[in-house]
């Protein structure tokens, strides 16, 4: 029983600290394997943007004369997973409340490894981009579900941590594809890509066996109705004994918040559970609809802040400076930057809270974007010197400067809205819309990497608008909005389960969340509505 006072129906902190049932390193250890899948997105952003530069995957595509692939073919190859991987995560909702959160994400990595398959075979145009948009499919299923069973599983006290190791494995797919392709590049067979391409299926393999012998989400059982499985889950996530009265404070907390859910949500059908997501007044912060588009328009933010740009296209630009005499290894130290940056995001996350990294990330971010377009717009040269002009030799001064300032972006993104953003999203949906809200947010994020993979060859590219470094004026700008929408949109979710996130939320402000304790747990309502 709670220790409630029911005049005022606030709790005892001892109360109020059990609701969550103390953990084991058995605990960690799923939730950093289950972290495992950002491996997918990360080593497939790292090998497209590194195979494009390849001499043998150019003149296969495009022609034995060609110095380069063509604007258009460069947008479809990199675009067209972003375009799968939209359809994957808005479908991985629907199969991960019906079928539950393992099993989506196992059928992800199956799927993921038809399309890679289709990748290897290709020798052409035409099969890499039908494999990568299966693959798209794939990757948008464990995109989607990997983040929501890492945060219904993992302890509010390190789930920020926790979450944010799905970035870092990011960078470490990002890392081990721009090894492979610095590896592969000179290679003047087929090898130079299919190497590159076909070792996913590694990742997905791993992914989806060791799945099989972890627990399904204790939270899906409980929204299923299925009581009794959901405690053995529990009792395996924590590492406690399914009947301990560890368990039971925290299944009971679990039932009570979806049992007050379910309360306050009218029953419907398919189409009716989809338009929950988008129900009550955008101006409250507690309504389903603000969640939903806090959750969207934060990946949408994280892609807004151009970090594609760069692992995406950092070769090409870097080639087109002429005064980079090695791009391809310039991309690797880019990417190191990247994965030796993210672990901080872990000390940061739980340290300084979800807000605060936000806001000071994009502050950095920001002017680290201005002062690398400054640059390049004040010294005046372009990105079409050819190796060798003696013109090249002015431009390496500058080009260095512009280097070392992408760096210090990169290190400002990797430890605040690359994991920053994926954390938010686990935690601010209720259990009634969570699945769904997650999958909308990060397809989100699908779609606006599709977007801007599409356009940056027409922005940079010296055939169309070429902005050459003033496209760093457009990042920019949009790092600047992410500064505002940050410090009036972005609530702070630090040290609260996801219970508690929810109540939060009904109670103050974003601007105002950072300051809140709970005083009440939805158990003790329920015992409140009980005795009155």
């Amino acid at each position: 029983m709670s220790k409630l006072d029911t005049e005022t129906g606030v709790v005892a902190a001892e109360t109020l600290d059990s609701v969550e049932a103390p953990v084991t390193w058995r605990t960690y250890a799923m939730c950093v394997f289950a972290s495992f899948g950002g491996i997918f997105f990360g080593y497939d952003s790292g090998y497209i943007g590194g195979v494009q530069g390849m001499d043998y995957f150019i003149h296969m595509i495009s022609g034995p004369d060609a110095t380069k692939l063509l604007s258009w073919q460069s947008s479809l190859i990199v675009s067209i997973l972003s375009a799968g991987t939209f359809c994957g995560a808005l479908m991985a909702g629907d199969l991960a409340d019906y079928f539950g959160r393992r099993f989506t994400i196992i059928l992800g990595s199956a799927v993921f490894i038809v399309g890679v398959a289709l990748q290897t075979a290709s020798a052409g145009l035409v099969l890499l981009v039908v494999g990568r948009a299966v693959a798209g499919l794939g990757v948008g299923f464990v995109s989607a579900i990997i983040i929501l069973y890492m945060s219904e599983i993992a302890p509010k006290k390190v789930r920020g941590a926790i979450v944010s190791g799905y970035q870092f494995c990011i960078t470490i797919g990002l890392l081990l594809a721009a090894c492979v392709s610095y590896g592969t590049e000179k290679f003047e067979n087929s090898g130079s890509y299919r190497i590159p391409i076909g070792l996913q299926m590694l990742w997905a393999l791993i992914l989806g066996v060791g799945l099989m012998f972890l627990p399904e989400s204790p939270r899906y059982f409980i929204k299923k109705g299925k009581v009794e499985e959901a405690r053995k889950a529990l009792g395996r996530v924590r590492g406690q004994d399914p009947n301990s009265p560890y368990i039971e404070a925290e299944l009971n907390e679990i039932r009570a918040n979806h049992e007050y859910e379910k309360r306050m949500t009218p029953e419907t059908g398919y189409i009716g559970s989809w338009l929950l997501c988008f129900s009550g007044s955008v101006g409250l912060a507690s309504s389903n609809v603000r969640k939903t588009l806090l959750g969207i328009s934060l990946q949408m933010m994280q892609q807004w802040t151009g970090v594609n740009f760069v692992f995406y296209y950092s070769t090409i630009f870097l080639k087109g400076t002429g005064a980079v005499s090695d791009p391809f290894l310039m991309s690797l130290i880019f990417t190191l930057v990247n994965v030796l940056s993210t672990p901080l995001s872990f000390w940061f996350v739980e340290r300084f809270g979800r807000r605060s990294m936000l806001l000071w990330g994009a502050i950095g971010m920001t002017v680290c974007e201005f002062i690398v377009a400054v640059i390049g717009v004040t010294v005046g040269f372009n990105h079409t010197h050819p190796v060798g002009d003696a013109t090249i030799a002015d431009n390496i001064p500058a080009v260095n400067a512009q280097i070392a300032f992408i760096a210090i972006y990169i290190f400002f993104f990797a430890t605040t809205w690359g994991p920053g953003a994926w954390v938010l999203i686990g935690e601010i949906f209720p259990l009634s819309i969570r699945s769904r809200g997650v999958a909308l947010s990060t397809a989100s994020n699908w779609f606006w990497n599709f977007i801007i993979g599409y356009i940056t060859p027409y922005l940079v590219g010296p055939e169309y608008a070429n902005m050459q470094s003033s496209v760093f004026f457009l990042w920019g700008t949009l790092c600047a909005v992410c500064i505002v929408y940050a410090y009036f949109l972005v609530p702070e979710t630090k040290g609260l389960t996801l219970e508690q996130v929810d109540q939060m939320l009904d109670e103050v402000s974003p601007r105002k969340s950072a300051a809140w304790k709970p005083t009440t747990t939805f158990a003790s309502r329920e015992e409140k509505q009980t005795t009155a």
